[in-house]
């Protein structure tokens, strides 16, 4: 479980860091387009493929912790046992989702990688922003997985 840790704590720092470039370079174009008049053509772009970054590798850890929007007043008038019946379906839907959007996905990152596709304004490779969706995809089945095994081995109270 330490190496789980170790990579949510990754990822979380990773997804800071993004952030954190993000909010720097919004900044400097702030600065740029009204102290100097002049704007980073591309800091919309730039910083739109960090946000997704940020969401979809983020999402791994809301998965992992169980704090993703759900409906589930209703749950919570039912007996546990069935409670955690529902959650546990839940939890494997979640991982089939992200599963099958990775199969359906990937090939359209495969084919920016071949073709070299690069963003319009920061020349940045496409391939890097759109891969980032399958990989949080993964990392949340992942991450969504083993929070599902270690709540089947220490069932916990609801």
């Amino acid at each position: 479980m330490i190496v789980i840790t170790g990579l949510v704590a990754g990822i979380q720092a990773f997804t800071a860091v993004l952030m954190l470039i993000a909010v720097a370079l919004n900044f400097a174009n702030i600065v740029g387009r009204y102290v100097f008049f002049r704007p980073i053509a591309s800091a919309e772009e730039i910083m739109l493929f960090l946000m997704v970054g940020t969401v979809f590798l983020g999402n791994a850890i809301v998965g992992f912790e169980g704090k993703q929007l759900r409906m589930d007043i209703i749950l919570h008038a039912l007996p546990q046992t069935l409670r955690r019946g529902f959650d546990f379906a839940a939890d494997l839907t979640m991982i089939a989702v992200c599963v099958i959007l990775i199969i359906l996905g990937w090939p359209a990152v495969e084919m920016l990688a071949e073709f070299d596709q690069r963003s319009q304004a920061a020349e940045i490779p496409m391939v890097i922003p759109q891969a980032l969706v399958p990989i949080g995809l993964g990392l949340n089945a992942f991450l969504v997985g083993v929070r599902l095994i270690a709540s089947i081995r220490s069932p916990r109270p609801c």
